[in-house]
């Protein structure tokens, strides 16, 4: 099937040919339809499989039918994800597949000074792509009104659930009109995203391209058995293999990361972390770097990573094995994006081969095991530190008056 089929007006048929493509993915075949009619949809698709154009697509022919020709145009559709990453991401979408549409988009999200974003703003835009803080912010400051919003998206809804914007996200649709079309998509969809789904959509048509958390097929996903003190040296032989011109390495906190990258760079490869201690700027750069293949290595925490798309992405590293099963599913759908193949290796300790069963549960197959490599795994059972005991707070008085008494009995001899 070709795009020209799913009934795409000429001015975003023009943009999706001059970005090169063709044929729809499974999401978008099948959303893309079902947007246009008006139809309130839930979309449970993975990670990388082409749904931001399956909802911007659609937008973008549903606005651009009756666009405002007001220079102070009104905030029609609402596009909610939880990084700004992400929300950068889909910004560029749909300036991308808009740019003969004549609409305007714009981003808003935290972490940098609001002054470019409420200008924006105040030029008026037909499109807002937010954060779930920075639009609450904004919103109660009076830079945004959400009264005139006739289709909104709720992107990666469990990563939301994940990141603890739940409570947001309901003060966000408590904002919204009543009448309005919703979309809402999710990687995965536990109970608790069905039941957050219930409370935004109307009678909506669902849509799975893939069983709920499942990985891409045509991922390769191996694991590596080895001791944590190891890993460093792991990944450095790991990356000895001049066929891997570019990994992501995902590491569980931001002092983890900045510690990989350390080593790395000791040992001449180029790498930078990104995560949330890292100012917006210093990210973005990392991202370009490594979108440019400058940055050989981006190493990243998972919420860092969310939304990070970067073409023909070939090896992601677990570095550490995530505790959320969930999130292994994300992570690996950094790669393999869009039908392209990918590599996925966890390395693997004593302490997280629980984390590795979850996992296994949860896609509903074995990742294959590499036993030939120079560091296995020796210690099966590590021995945990001693829990630290709870200290007598009396103690130290008592020592102290002990002490005192010595001295006494000592200056009275």
């Amino acid at each position: 099937m070709q795009f020209e089929s799913l009934n795409i007006i000429e001015p975003i048929l023009r943009s999706l040919k001059e970005e090169g493509y063709k044929i729809p993915t499974p999401i978008q075949e099948q959303a893309i339809p079902i947007v246009l009619r008006g139809t309130d949809l839930i979309g449970c698709a993975q990670t990388g499989t082409g749904k931001t154009a399956a909802f911007a697509v659609p937008i973008l022919q549903l606005l651009g039918k009756t666009r405002s020709f007001d220079r102070k145009r009104k905030i029609r559709s609402l596009i909610v994800t939880p990084t700004r990453e992400l929300a950068i991401q889909i910004e560029e979408s749909f300036k991308t597949y808009g740019r003969y549409t004549g609409l305007t988009c714009t981003v808003v999200f935290g972490g940098v000074h609001q002054n470019p974003q409420t200008t924006s703003l105040r030029n008026g835009v037909d499109i807002l792509v937010a954060t779930p803080g920075r639009l609450l912010d904004l919103m109660n400051q009076g830079f945004i009104s959400l009264k005139d919003i006739e289709i909104f998206v709720l992107d990666e809804a469990d990563r939301m659930l994940d990141m603890g914007f739940i409570h947001d996200v309901r003060k966000i649709i408590a904002a919204l009109p009543p009448k309005r079309q919703s979309l809402f998509f999710s990687a995965t969809m536990p109970p608790e995203i069905v039941k957050l789904a219930g409370s935004i959509v109307y009678k909506p048509v669902k849509v799975e391209v893939t069983p709920s958390a499942t990985t891409v097929d045509i991922v390769k996903q191996f694991v590596y058995f080895t001791d944590k003190v190891n890993k460093n040296a792991l990944l450095l032989e790991l990356l000895k293999d001049k066929k891997i011109k570019t990994a992501l390495v995902f590491t569980r906190t931001k002092y983890g990361a900045d510690k990989v990258v350390k080593v790395l760079k000791k040992k001449n490869i180029s790498a930078e972390a990104i995560h949330g201690n890292k100012a917006q700027n210093t990210r973005q750069r990392a991202l370009s770097s490594f979108k440019a293949q400058t940055t050989r290595v981006l190493v990243a925490t998972d919420i860092a990573a969310r939304g990070i798309d970067v073409d023909d992405l070939e090896y992601v590293i677990n570095y550490e094995i995530p505790n959320i099963s969930e999130t292994y599913v994300h992570r690996i759908g950094r790669t393999g994006r869009a039908g392209a193949g990918g590599t996925a290796i966890s390395f693997c300790d004593a302490d997280e081969k629980a984390y590795l069963r979850d996992i296994e549960k949860l896609i509903t197959k074995r990742i294959q095991v590499i036993n030939d490599h120079p560091y296995p795994l020796i210690d099966e059972n590590p021995v945990k530190p001693p829990q630290r005991q709870h200290q007598d707070h009396n103690r130290p008085r008592n020592v102290a008056r002990e002490s005192r008494n010595r001295n006494n009995r000592w200056r009275r001899r």
